[in-house]
């Protein structure tokens, strides 16, 4: 009885064991650099995604974040204005610093214009360079 109780207790301690930084923590002076790619134009695809992002700023604090989410393929939908529903949310994130990268390659394949796209999006050449050149320069690469 004795053995069950303790291995109880030890599963409810990992349970609701709080996540340790790794070192050095996330500060002001220090944040944590988060890139994400969105390749997908599914509903789901994009409503995770955002709440991803937003779930990361939730637990770090914008404060002691930088974060882009580099949208390319069929993920560029992320960005489109006529998305209202992420077009709100997407605006949301940009109040906390967060940069939504649009890919050139795929904007011209697309024939998606500069003006189709969600105000404050980044337009960059390549959206799979930017997140290599961004892993190179130590941000975390992250695909949910």
């Amino acid at each position: 009885m004795k053995k069950f109780t303790f291995v109880l207790l030890s599963f409810c301690i990992l349970l609701f064991a709080d996540t340790e930084y790794a070192d050095p923590k996330p500060s002001i002076d220090n944040p944590r650099q988060i890139v994400f790619s969105v390749t997908e134009d599914s509903p789901h695809a994009l409503d995770h995604i955002l709440s991803v992002a937003n779930n990361v700023l939730k637990f770090y604090g914008p404060e002691k974040v930088e974060m882009k989410i580099v949208a390319y393929s069929k993920g560029l939908a992320l960005l489109y204005k006529r998305n209202r529903t992420t077009a709100v949310r997407v605006d949301a994130l940009m109040q906390y610093d967060v940069e939504f990268v649009a890919c050139g390659n795929t904007m011209r394949t697309l024939n998606v214009k500069k003006e189709d796209l969600i105000d404050g999006s980044v337009i960059v050449t390549a959206g799979v360079v930017e997140l290599l050149e961004s892993v190179k320069a130590g941000w975390i690469y992250i695909k949910p």
